[in-house]
């Protein structure tokens, strides 16, 4: 058992990203009862609507289980007044500065990781006190880092930065190349884009069977004026890209993006106007899957690149 495994309590240092429209109660209780860590994704609930997620996610697995918390969220003090009410004890925060809410929470006895784009960004975490960094690399979908470090060149950077147990994220979305992360320093891997297109996900099945069909090359990041985003091809980012070409301002790029759009895109399955968030790794992967099945693909994946490297060694 490795720092990540132990500070989560689970069984394998895999942790499900906490992707907003995609990690409700039944996503996050599939990847716990599988030996991961479940996360809620916070980013797209109401409070009430994230207490009642908590409530039916402890209901149905007796496992360590967290909650992603965006610290841009516009009612952040009454989801982490909820955290504390729930007993939740696994944080996860992003899009933020950590100093603002982790001792808050540790004080509480709450375990927090925060997500990092950068070696910069995560001695601060270490500074302010969290328990793990997410490095999260430019291939990751979602919100991303305006680096644009990939990750097989921003773990190593952490791991040289920090002392801090290291979970790697961006891109991971087989045993192999969890294998290739912890080879650079990696304690543990969080996975989105894989745990998004399973059964389990809330996303729709339209957004689902589309990211399925993806190919190399059909997801591009933009919106750096706002908050870089990897959108998948399709009429919203055709007008966004046109947009940025002729140098729309922050404020445009708002406007453009209106409200409810990534709830437009993944949660209703509206493959023109909506905003399709995915990783670079979905062009690998063709067929709908349960969270059981992914888990067992990946640690017979991990196992597989372990002893053909071992089979390399002169």
């Amino acid at each position: 058992m490795n720092r990540i495994s132990s500070l989560f309590g689970i069984q394998y240092p895999i942790i499900q990203g906490g992707m907003v429209w995609c990690s409700g109660w039944r996503l996050a209780s599939a990847v716990s009862n599988a030996g991961g860590l479940g996360l809620i994704g916070s980013g797209s609930m109401y409070p009430d609507i994230l207490r009642e997620h908590i409530r039916k996610c402890r209901a149905v697995t007796d496992r360590p289980f967290g909650v992603n918390i965006p610290l841009m969220y516009p009612q952040i003090e009454e989801i982490m007044n909820i955290i504390v009410e729930e007993g939740v004890k696994i944080v996860f925060t992003s899009a933020g500065n950590p100093k603002t809410w982790t001792g808050w929470l540790k004080e509480r006895d709450i375990t927090v990781a925060h997500v990092v784009s950068s070696s910069k960004f995560a001695m601060k975490c270490e500074e302010a006190g969290v328990d793990a960094v997410v490095a999260e690399g430019f291939e990751a979908g979602g919100h991303n880092g305006r680096e644009e470090t990939t990750t097989l060149c921003l773990i190593p950077a952490v791991r040289e930065a920090t002392t801090l147990p290291l979970i790697a994220a961006g891109g991971i979305g087989t045993g192999e190349a969890i294998f290739a992360t912890m080879a650079l320093g990696a304690e543990g891997v969080q996975i989105g884009t894989r745990f998004a297109l399973t059964d389990e996900s809330s996303a729709s099945d339209i957004f689902k069977e589309y990211c399925l069909r993806l190919n190399e090359g059909d997801t591009k990041l933009l919106l750096k004026k706002l908050a870089p985003t990897r959108l998948v091809t399709n009429s919203f980012r055709d007008k966004v890209e046109v947009a940025e070409a002729r140098g729309a301002s922050a404020e445009e790029l708002r406007e453009l993006l209106g409200r409810g759009r990534a709830k437009k895109g993944i949660f209703e399955g509206d493959l023109e106007e909506g905003e399709l968030e995915i990783g670079q790794v979905a062009a690998l992967f063709r067929r709908r899957q349960s969270v059981d099945e992914v888990m067992k693909e990946l640690l017979e994946g991990y196992r597989r690149a372990s002893d053909k490297v071992s089979s390399f060694l002169l």
